[in-house]
């Protein structure tokens, strides 16, 4: 305890321990383990009151470690108020991010005809190239999180979100690792279907917002209104954030704890559990390149994130077209805006669902044992299946001119679609690589925001040619087919995680 810190057994000389195994991907460590590891990289070790005794920083350093895994500062064994609180934080600043990806869409045909073009494929990409700011940023944000804590890169990228896109995809990248911070696994699917309701809902309310403000103010105001909001955003939510919100990240704390105990004691030997001989740009590349390596080498990293990448294109195709099917085919024009709000609908029934059964699932499989990470993914079969049935439904109600509400019923099932399947994913990727769940949650996103940013490209002529009908046929077939890596798993997932063939060196 930090009470302790002036009893002289706290500067008793480190005694040094063999080396332990090197930490592979598919392991799923305790705490104590994951610091352990992270010592063990470094080739020291120590032992003391206020010492891991896994780690040894030098002959004369002490390494502070949690006063048990009862410690009160750990955020696991924070008071629910206080982890909950933390989590609505991150969640309101995830929710202007999305919103603004897609606010621009309804304006898309104001900017064509203004700007005297009329390629569609220009006017979709003008919606999507959004999106790769979430696929770079995660690389570096990631990493600075874990390096620097979450809480300085929440309210500087708040800060800088008027500025540039690429700092949006902090709360996206970051935000299930404050989850994973607070929750223990058998009550972390609540927590992330809340944090997960504005990356998925933003984008549903972003044009219905955007279809009146650009028809009222026109198109221009979309983005003064972003800048209204953002600033609103980094002003009076990051400054409730700086007031209210805590530090969150493990090490990070220990490295405050650290810092205190050396002060109050004067003894400058004292150190955190991180503390490391490697430069910090050395750390920052290892921690860029490690998603990259779990996204191609981790066949499980790989297929899922591939089953989210090919629902999010899908997602924003839907954006990138819906204007025009409502307005061509219904005379739907003025209050075009409101038609998204069927996906958000559908997105808000899965949340209610997934937030009341996702941990009972999750129990129920384990039986008192073993809660493994796969026990995560059962809604997504219910998920998936429902993607599929509303593109079929969306896109031949819409082909034949059905009553304008059936195809919103399809828009429905979209949305339900994919927040039962996004929520899972990504809960499981962090029970399943909680040492890695920074690392395995960028790799998830690069690619699923790669998928988001270029799969609507192929909208306009795929509908052109096909029809609204066999358009969202084909799209349900790929759907279908993304259901594989579903199963596989489901199925395989244990397998493939812990075999020797799928190890690396991260």
């Amino acid at each position: 305890m930090e009470g302790k810190a002036s009893n002289t057994d706290l500067t008793t000389p480190a005694q040094p321990i063999s080396q332990l195994p090197q930490q592979s991907i598919s392991s799923t460590p305790t705490l104590a383990e994951v610091l352990k590891a992270e010592c063990t990289e470094k080739g020291t070790a120590t032992e003391g009151p206020l010492t891991n005794p896994a780690c040894q920083a030098d002959d004369d350093s002490e390494i502070v470690k949690w006063d048990g895994e009862s410690d009160p500062e750990l955020p696991l064994n924070w008071p629910s108020s206080k982890k909950w609180q933390n989590v609505v934080m991150v969640s309101a600043l995830t929710f202007v991010t999305p919103f603004a990806s897609s606010m621009f869409a309804p304006a898309i045909n104001q900017v064509m005809a203004e700007m005297g073009t009329t390629n569609r494929d220009i006017g979709s990409f003008g919606v999507s190239i959004y999106l790769l700011g979430y696929a770079f940023g995660p690389l570096v944000l990631g990493p600075c999180s874990e390096l620097y804590g979450r809480l300085i890169v929440y309210h500087i990228c708040a800060l800088l979100f008027i500025l540039c896109n690429v700092a949006c995809a902090a709360p996206l990248t970051i935000g299930p690792g404050t989850v994973a911070d607070c929750f223990r696994q058998e009550e972390r699917g609540r927590a992330m279907a809340v944090w997960t309701m504005p990356v998925l809902l933003g984008p549903c309310l972003g044009p219905a917002i955007g279809a009146y403000v650009s028809r009222s103010l026109g198109w221009r105001w979309n983005f003064w209104l972003l800048i209204i909001v953002g600033g609103f955003k980094s002003s009076a939510v990051s400054l409730f954030c700086l007031v209210f919100q805590q530090e969150t990240h493990p090490l990070t704390l220990l490295k405050r704890k650290a810092a205190r105990l050396r002060k109050s004691t004067g003894n400058p030997n004292i150190r955190h559990v991180d503390h490391a001989t490697i430069s910090r740009s050395q750390i920052i590349t290892t921690s860029i390149v490690r998603p990259i390596k779990m996204l191609f080498l981790s066949p499980v990293v790989f297929g899922l994130s591939l089953l989210t990448a090919v629902a999010y294109g899908t997602l924003y195709l839907f954006f990138t077209t819906v204007t025009d099917v409502f307005a061509s085919r219904y005379g739907i024009v003025t209050n075009v805006g409101l038609i998204y709000l069927g996906c958000g609908c559908g997105q808000f029934a899965g949340l209610l669902i997934l937030g009341l059964v996702s941990d009972a699932i999750v129990k129920r499989a384990a039986k008192g044992g073993e809660m493994k990470p796969e026990y995560r993914l059962p809604p997504t079969i219910l998920g998936g299946s429902m993607i599929p049935i509303g593109l079929l439904i969306y896109g031949w109600t819409a082909e034949y001119s059905v009553f304008w509400f059936v195809p919103v019923i399809g828009t429905f099932f979209i949305g339900f679609g994919m927040i039962t399947v996004f929520t899972p994913v990504g809960t499981y990727l962090i029970d399943a690589f909680p040492m890695y769940a920074a690392s395995a949650t960028a790799a998830n996103t690069v690619l699923r925001s790669v998928g988001g940013a270029f799969l609507p490209l192929a909208g306009p002529r795929m509908y052109s040619s096909l029809g609204q009908g066999w358009g969202n046929t084909l799209l349900a077939g790929i759907s279908l087919l993304m259901m594989g890596m579903i199963f596989m798993s489901l199925k395989y997932g244990e397998r493939l995680r812990t075999h020797p063939k799928y190890q690396m060196k991260l």
